[in-house]
């Protein structure tokens, strides 16, 4: 019963948005209204006294213009941060606070509609934010069938159920070889994964299902000064394990540049 469900669904179209770390999702049913999806945004990553949003490649003011002109360039009316909207973990310091308010200012002003996946560095986030902004758990949503999370705990069973999934907290990485340009020849990727089919087990009484999506997408860290773990080389650290192990390293994940350059099958093992 739930197999056969699951393959009725209508989902959106999945698209990455070429050279940009930010996933087009395309409802494939009337209103057709499209979201612009991006993950770990760490506002305040880097910061300083003297400039507490960042430095400026990273700070609020530049990540939300470059979330404003993708939405415009791809007229789509809708944005969700799926998770780590800022960078400290425990609350958010004084002068954080205007630079979180202030970057969803700026995407409301757009007339976007907004909406933050909590992730877990997103504690004592809510009161920092503009009323018009819709917050959902950490355990995640369900938007135009595509079932979204952060990546550090478990979803919702209504996410699980979702025929795809999408999400963060990983800040996928692909290590190449180094350039005078790019010492570490380290670049953010994304990472898309196909799942073994796997029939139902007996029926159990369990708190969360399995999940049965037929494709899992892992997006890049939308912060481009956030630290990326060099999939092709190395199991991810450990607070970023649990993604990899339960979600990724049951199929065979393959990488992409931001260009949409295919890098090929990552090893899980």
């Amino acid at each position: 019963m739930g197999a056969a469900r699951l393959a009725t669904v209508v989902v959106a179209t999945l698209r990455p948005i070429p050279d940009a770390p930010a996933l087009l999702l395309e409802p494939a049913e009337p209103p057709y209204r499209r979201s612009i999806v991006v993950s770990d945004v760490h506002l305040g990553l880097g910061s300083s006294r003297a400039r507490p949003s960042g430095p400026p490649e990273a700070s609020g003011e530049g990540m939300a213009e470059q979330l404003v002109v993708l939405a415009a360039r791809h007229r789509a009316p809708a944005l969700l941060v799926a998770g780590d909207v800022k960078h400290p973990i425990v609350g958010t310091p004084p002068a954080l606070r205007p630079v979180v308010f202030d970057f969803f200012a700026r995407l409301l002003a757009e007339g976007l509609d907004v909406g933050v996946v909590l992730g877990n560095h997103d504690v004592g986030l809510v009161r920092q934010l503009p009323r018009e902004v819709v917050v959902h758990p950490a355990s995640g949503v369900v938007l135009d069938g595509v079932g979204i999370f952060h990546g550090h705990r478990w979803p919702s069973n209504r996410v699980l159920r979702s025929a795809r999934l999408v999400a963060g907290h990983l800040h996928p990485g692909f290590r190449l070889a180094p350039t005078p340009d790019d010492p570490e020849g380290k670049r953010r990727c994304w990472v898309r994964v196909e799942p073994p089919r796997v029939p139902p087990g007996p029926r159990r009484r369990r708190r969360h299902l399995e999940p049965r999506a037929s494709e899992i997408v892992i997006l890049p860290a939308f912060n481009p000064i956030a630290g990326t773990e060099a999939l092709n080389r190395s199991r991810p650290a450990r607070g970023r394990s649990f993604l990899y192990r339960r979600f990724l390293a049951r199929g065979t994940p393959r990488a992409y540049l931001l260009d949409g350059t295919d890098l090929g099958p990552l090893p899980t093992r």
